[in-house]
Protein backbone atom coordinates (compact mmCIF):
# COMPACT_ATOMS: atom_id res chain seq x y z
CA UNK A 1 0.00 0.00 0.00
CA UNK A 2 2.85 2.36 0.88
CA UNK A 3 4.60 1.60 -2.43
CA UNK A 4 1.34 2.20 -4.32
CA UNK A 5 0.83 5.64 -2.72
CA UNK A 6 4.45 6.59 -3.46
CA UNK A 7 3.99 5.56 -7.10
CA UNK A 8 0.80 7.61 -7.40
CA UNK A 9 2.49 10.64 -5.83
CA UNK A 10 5.23 10.40 -8.46
CA UNK A 11 2.58 10.39 -11.19
CA UNK A 12 0.88 13.39 -9.64
CA UNK A 13 4.18 15.30 -9.43
CA UNK A 14 4.95 14.49 -13.06
CA UNK A 15 1.52 15.75 -14.15
CA UNK A 16 1.89 18.95 -12.11
CA UNK A 17 5.32 19.66 -13.60
CA UNK A 18 4.06 19.04 -17.13
CA UNK A 19 1.08 21.33 -16.60
CA UNK A 20 3.14 24.12 -15.01
CA UNK A 21 5.67 24.12 -17.85
CA UNK A 22 3.15 23.95 -20.69
CA UNK A 23 0.23 26.09 -19.63
CA UNK A 24 -1.01 28.54 -17.06
CA UNK A 25 -3.20 26.78 -14.52
CA UNK A 26 -3.17 23.58 -12.54
CA UNK A 27 -5.35 20.69 -11.43
CA UNK A 28 -8.28 23.00 -10.63
CA UNK A 29 -9.35 22.72 -14.27
CA UNK A 30 -10.50 19.14 -13.85
CA UNK A 31 -12.40 19.88 -10.64
CA UNK A 32 -14.09 23.08 -11.81
CA UNK A 33 -17.39 23.05 -13.66
CA UNK A 34 -17.33 24.07 -17.31
CA UNK A 35 -20.70 25.77 -17.46
CA UNK A 36 -23.49 27.52 -15.57
CA UNK A 37 -26.14 26.20 -13.20
CA UNK A 38 -29.59 27.56 -12.37
CA UNK A 39 -29.63 30.02 -9.47
CA UNK A 40 -32.94 31.93 -9.24
CA UNK A 41 -35.55 33.93 -11.20
CA UNK A 42 -36.05 37.70 -11.45
CA UNK A 43 -38.42 40.07 -13.26
CA UNK A 44 -37.90 40.48 -16.99
CA UNK A 45 -36.00 43.65 -17.97
CA UNK A 46 -35.73 45.30 -21.37
CA UNK A 47 -32.87 43.71 -23.30
CA UNK A 48 -33.03 40.30 -21.58
CA UNK A 49 -32.73 37.29 -23.85
CA UNK A 50 -36.25 35.94 -24.42
CA UNK A 51 -34.79 32.42 -24.37
CA UNK A 52 -34.10 32.84 -20.65
CA UNK A 53 -37.79 33.44 -19.79
CA UNK A 54 -39.13 30.93 -17.26
CA UNK A 55 -42.55 30.27 -18.80
CA UNK A 56 -43.73 28.08 -15.90
CA UNK A 57 -43.23 30.89 -13.36
CA UNK A 58 -44.48 33.61 -15.74
CA UNK A 59 -47.68 31.64 -16.41
CA UNK A 60 -48.78 32.19 -12.80
CA UNK A 61 -49.79 35.74 -13.77
CA UNK A 62 -47.46 37.71 -11.51
CA UNK A 63 -45.39 39.10 -14.40
CA UNK A 64 -42.68 37.86 -16.73
CA UNK A 65 -39.65 36.27 -15.12
CA UNK A 66 -36.27 35.15 -16.46
CA UNK A 67 -33.93 32.49 -15.12
CA UNK A 68 -30.59 33.59 -13.65
CA UNK A 69 -27.51 31.40 -13.56
CA UNK A 70 -24.26 31.32 -11.67
CA UNK A 71 -20.90 29.84 -12.62
CA UNK A 72 -20.25 26.35 -11.33
CA UNK A 73 -17.37 27.23 -9.01
CA UNK A 74 -17.00 23.91 -7.24
CA UNK A 75 -18.71 20.60 -7.76
CA UNK A 76 -18.36 17.19 -6.23
CA UNK A 77 -16.25 14.83 -8.31
CA UNK A 78 -17.35 11.22 -8.77
CA UNK A 79 -15.08 8.56 -10.21
CA UNK A 80 -16.98 5.77 -11.95
CA UNK A 81 -14.73 2.73 -12.45
CA UNK A 82 -15.71 -0.39 -14.41
CA UNK A 83 -14.15 -3.33 -12.52
CA UNK A 84 -15.56 -6.16 -14.66
CA UNK A 85 -13.35 -9.00 -15.93
CA UNK A 86 -12.81 -7.54 -19.41
CA UNK A 87 -10.80 -4.82 -17.67
CA UNK A 88 -8.21 -7.39 -16.51
CA UNK A 89 -6.93 -7.80 -20.08
CA UNK A 90 -3.52 -6.24 -20.63
CA UNK A 91 -0.22 -6.41 -22.46
CA UNK A 92 2.92 -6.58 -20.34
CA UNK A 93 2.93 -5.51 -16.71
CA UNK A 94 -0.37 -3.62 -16.53
CA UNK A 95 -3.99 -4.54 -17.12
CA UNK A 96 -6.58 -1.98 -18.14
CA UNK A 97 -8.00 -2.16 -14.61
CA UNK A 98 -4.58 -1.37 -13.09
CA UNK A 99 -4.39 1.79 -15.21
CA UNK A 100 -7.95 2.72 -14.24
CA UNK A 101 -7.11 2.36 -10.54
CA UNK A 102 -3.95 4.44 -10.95
CA UNK A 103 -5.86 7.25 -12.66
CA UNK A 104 -8.42 7.23 -9.83
CA UNK A 105 -5.61 7.37 -7.25
CA UNK A 106 -3.85 10.27 -8.98
CA UNK A 107 -7.10 12.25 -9.21
CA UNK A 108 -7.92 11.50 -5.56
CA UNK A 109 -4.56 12.91 -4.43
CA UNK A 110 -4.99 15.91 -6.72
CA UNK A 111 -8.50 16.54 -5.36
CA UNK A 112 -7.14 16.44 -1.80
CA UNK A 113 -4.61 19.16 -2.64
CA UNK A 114 -7.34 21.27 -4.27
CA UNK A 115 -9.71 20.77 -1.31
CA UNK A 116 -12.30 19.31 -3.69
CA UNK A 117 -14.85 16.69 -2.72
CA UNK A 118 -14.28 13.35 -4.42
CA UNK A 119 -16.07 10.01 -4.21
CA UNK A 120 -16.08 6.76 -6.16
CA UNK A 121 -18.53 4.23 -7.56
CA UNK A 122 -17.08 0.88 -8.70
CA UNK A 123 -19.36 -1.39 -10.70
CA UNK A 124 -19.50 -4.59 -12.77
CA UNK A 125 -23.06 -5.70 -13.45
CA UNK A 126 -23.79 -4.62 -9.87
CA UNK A 127 -22.52 -2.16 -7.27
CA UNK A 128 -19.07 -3.25 -6.10
CA UNK A 129 -17.99 -0.26 -4.01
CA UNK A 130 -19.33 3.19 -3.15
CA UNK A 131 -17.48 5.86 -1.16
CA UNK A 132 -19.30 9.14 -0.50
CA UNK A 133 -17.58 12.37 -1.59
CA UNK A 134 -15.40 14.08 1.01
CA UNK A 135 -12.39 16.39 1.14
CA UNK A 136 -8.85 15.93 2.41
CA UNK A 137 -5.88 13.60 2.23
CA UNK A 138 -7.59 10.98 4.43
CA UNK A 139 -10.34 10.66 1.82
CA UNK A 140 -7.71 10.16 -0.88
CA UNK A 141 -6.00 7.39 1.13
CA UNK A 142 -9.35 5.77 1.91
CA UNK A 143 -10.18 5.69 -1.79
CA UNK A 144 -6.75 4.34 -2.82
CA UNK A 145 -6.84 1.66 -0.13
CA UNK A 146 -10.35 0.57 -1.15
CA UNK A 147 -9.27 0.22 -4.78
CA UNK A 148 -6.16 -1.71 -3.78
CA UNK A 149 -8.18 -4.18 -1.71
CA UNK A 150 -11.21 -4.45 -4.00
CA UNK A 151 -12.13 -7.95 -5.15
CA UNK A 152 -15.21 -7.71 -7.38
CA UNK A 153 -18.06 -10.10 -6.57
CA UNK A 154 -19.05 -10.36 -10.23
CA UNK A 155 -16.98 -10.72 -13.42
CA UNK A 156 -19.73 -9.50 -15.75
CA UNK A 157 -20.34 -6.07 -17.30
CA UNK A 158 -23.52 -4.02 -17.37
CA UNK A 159 -22.69 -0.42 -18.20
CA UNK A 160 -26.34 0.60 -18.35
CA UNK A 161 -26.93 -0.70 -14.81
CA UNK A 162 -23.78 1.01 -13.55
CA UNK A 163 -24.85 4.34 -15.02
CA UNK A 164 -28.41 3.98 -13.63
CA UNK A 165 -26.88 3.31 -10.21
CA UNK A 166 -24.87 6.52 -10.49
CA UNK A 167 -27.90 8.54 -11.60
CA UNK A 168 -29.79 7.26 -8.55
CA UNK A 169 -26.92 8.12 -6.18
CA UNK A 170 -25.77 11.45 -7.65
CA UNK A 171 -28.72 13.86 -7.72
CA UNK A 172 -26.91 17.22 -7.81
CA UNK A 173 -24.99 18.17 -10.95
CA UNK A 174 -21.43 16.92 -10.51
CA UNK A 175 -18.23 16.26 -12.41
CA UNK A 176 -18.19 12.56 -13.30
CA UNK A 177 -15.24 10.65 -14.73
CA UNK A 178 -16.42 7.38 -16.26
CA UNK A 179 -13.51 4.96 -16.74
CA UNK A 180 -14.25 1.79 -18.72
CA UNK A 181 -13.28 -0.19 -21.82
CA UNK A 182 -16.93 0.05 -22.96
CA UNK A 183 -17.00 -3.57 -24.09
CA UNK A 184 -20.76 -3.93 -23.71
CA UNK A 185 -24.01 -3.28 -25.58
CA UNK A 186 -27.23 -1.32 -25.02
CA UNK A 187 -25.81 1.44 -22.83
CA UNK A 188 -26.16 4.40 -25.23
CA UNK A 189 -29.41 5.78 -23.75
CA UNK A 190 -28.03 5.74 -20.20
CA UNK A 191 -24.72 7.31 -21.26
CA UNK A 192 -26.61 10.12 -22.99
CA UNK A 193 -28.65 10.71 -19.80
CA UNK A 194 -25.46 10.87 -17.73
CA UNK A 195 -23.91 13.39 -20.14
CA UNK A 196 -27.04 15.58 -20.10
CA UNK A 197 -27.36 15.70 -16.30
CA UNK A 198 -23.69 16.01 -15.34
CA UNK A 199 -20.34 17.40 -16.45
CA UNK A 200 -19.08 14.14 -17.94
CA UNK A 201 -15.53 13.05 -18.75
CA UNK A 202 -15.23 9.67 -20.48
CA UNK A 203 -11.93 7.76 -20.32
CA UNK A 204 -11.92 4.66 -22.52
CA UNK A 205 -9.22 2.13 -21.66
CA UNK A 206 -7.79 0.20 -24.59
CA UNK A 207 -5.24 -2.58 -24.96
CA UNK A 208 -2.75 -3.20 -27.77
CA UNK A 209 -3.87 -6.80 -28.30
CA UNK A 210 -7.45 -5.66 -28.88
CA UNK A 211 -6.33 -3.62 -31.89
CA UNK A 212 -3.47 -5.75 -33.25
CA UNK A 213 -4.39 -9.39 -32.98
CA UNK A 214 -1.47 -11.65 -34.00
CA UNK A 215 -2.01 -14.38 -36.62
CA UNK A 216 -1.65 -17.54 -34.50
CA UNK A 217 -3.90 -19.85 -36.47
CA UNK A 218 -6.73 -21.68 -34.66
CA UNK A 219 -6.42 -20.95 -30.92
CA UNK A 220 -8.65 -21.25 -27.83
CA UNK A 221 -9.89 -17.90 -26.53
CA UNK A 222 -11.42 -17.58 -23.05
CA UNK A 223 -14.19 -15.06 -22.43
CA UNK A 224 -13.29 -13.78 -18.95
CA UNK A 225 -16.84 -12.70 -18.18
CA UNK A 226 -18.72 -15.84 -19.25
CA UNK A 227 -15.90 -18.33 -18.62
CA UNK A 228 -16.54 -19.97 -22.00
CA UNK A 229 -13.73 -21.12 -24.29
CA UNK A 230 -14.15 -20.49 -28.02
CA UNK A 231 -11.84 -21.73 -30.81
CA UNK A 232 -11.06 -18.94 -33.28
CA UNK A 233 -9.07 -18.81 -36.49
CA UNK A 234 -6.98 -15.71 -35.76
CA UNK A 235 -5.26 -15.94 -39.15
CA UNK A 236 -8.52 -15.74 -41.11
CA UNK A 237 -9.00 -12.47 -43.00
CA UNK A 238 -12.80 -12.61 -42.61
CA UNK A 239 -12.59 -13.07 -38.85
CA UNK A 240 -10.11 -10.21 -38.42
CA UNK A 241 -12.14 -7.88 -40.60
CA UNK A 242 -15.32 -8.60 -38.62
CA UNK A 243 -13.57 -8.30 -35.23
CA UNK A 244 -11.82 -5.00 -35.96
CA UNK A 245 -14.98 -3.54 -37.54
CA UNK A 246 -16.91 -4.27 -34.33
CA UNK A 247 -14.09 -2.83 -32.22
CA UNK A 248 -14.04 0.41 -34.22
CA UNK A 249 -17.84 0.70 -34.21
CA UNK A 250 -17.82 0.41 -30.42
CA UNK A 251 -15.26 3.20 -30.02
CA UNK A 252 -16.99 5.40 -32.63
CA UNK A 253 -20.28 4.98 -30.75
CA UNK A 254 -18.78 6.28 -27.51
CA UNK A 255 -17.08 9.22 -29.26
CA UNK A 256 -20.30 10.14 -31.08
CA UNK A 257 -22.32 10.29 -27.85
CA UNK A 258 -19.63 12.41 -26.17
CA UNK A 259 -19.56 14.84 -29.08
CA UNK A 260 -23.35 15.13 -29.19
CA UNK A 261 -23.67 15.93 -25.48
CA UNK A 262 -20.40 17.92 -25.15
CA UNK A 263 -18.68 15.45 -22.84
CA UNK A 264 -14.89 15.21 -22.77
CA UNK A 265 -13.48 12.00 -24.30
CA UNK A 266 -10.04 10.48 -23.84
CA UNK A 267 -8.75 7.09 -25.04
CA UNK A 268 -5.83 5.63 -23.07
CA UNK A 269 -3.75 2.60 -24.04
CA UNK A 270 -2.98 0.38 -21.05
CA UNK A 271 0.60 -0.15 -22.22
CA UNK A 272 1.37 3.57 -22.71
CA UNK A 273 2.24 6.43 -20.37
CA UNK A 274 -1.01 8.27 -19.66
CA UNK A 275 0.47 11.31 -17.91
CA UNK A 276 0.65 13.62 -20.95
CA UNK A 277 -2.77 12.47 -22.11
CA UNK A 278 -4.27 13.60 -18.80
CA UNK A 279 -2.38 16.90 -19.10
CA UNK A 280 -3.98 17.45 -22.51
CA UNK A 281 -7.39 16.70 -21.01
CA UNK A 282 -6.86 19.34 -18.30
CA UNK A 283 -5.67 21.81 -20.92
CA UNK A 284 -8.84 21.25 -22.95
CA UNK A 285 -11.05 21.77 -19.90
CA UNK A 286 -9.10 24.91 -19.03
CA UNK A 287 -9.84 26.38 -22.47
CA UNK A 288 -13.52 25.38 -22.21
CA UNK A 289 -13.95 26.94 -18.76
CA UNK A 290 -12.33 30.20 -19.95
CA UNK A 291 -14.72 30.41 -22.92
CA UNK A 292 -17.76 29.94 -20.67
CA UNK A 293 -16.53 32.34 -17.98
Amino acid sequence: MKELVQKLRKYEIRIRKAINTQMQGDFHSVFKGTGLEFDDVRSYQYGDDVRSIDWNVSAKGQGTFVKTYREEKEQSVFLMLDVSASQTVGTGRQHKLDVGKEICGVLALAAARQQSQIGIICFSDQKEKYIKPAKGIEQAYTLIKALHELKPKSVKTNLAAGIKLTLDIVKRRSIILLISDFIDVNYERELAMLAKRHDLIVIQLLDLRERNMPSLGIVPVVDKESGKTIWLNTSGAEFKEHYFAQYKQNQDRVIRICQKYQANYLAIQANEDYVMQLVNLFRLRNRTSKKSA
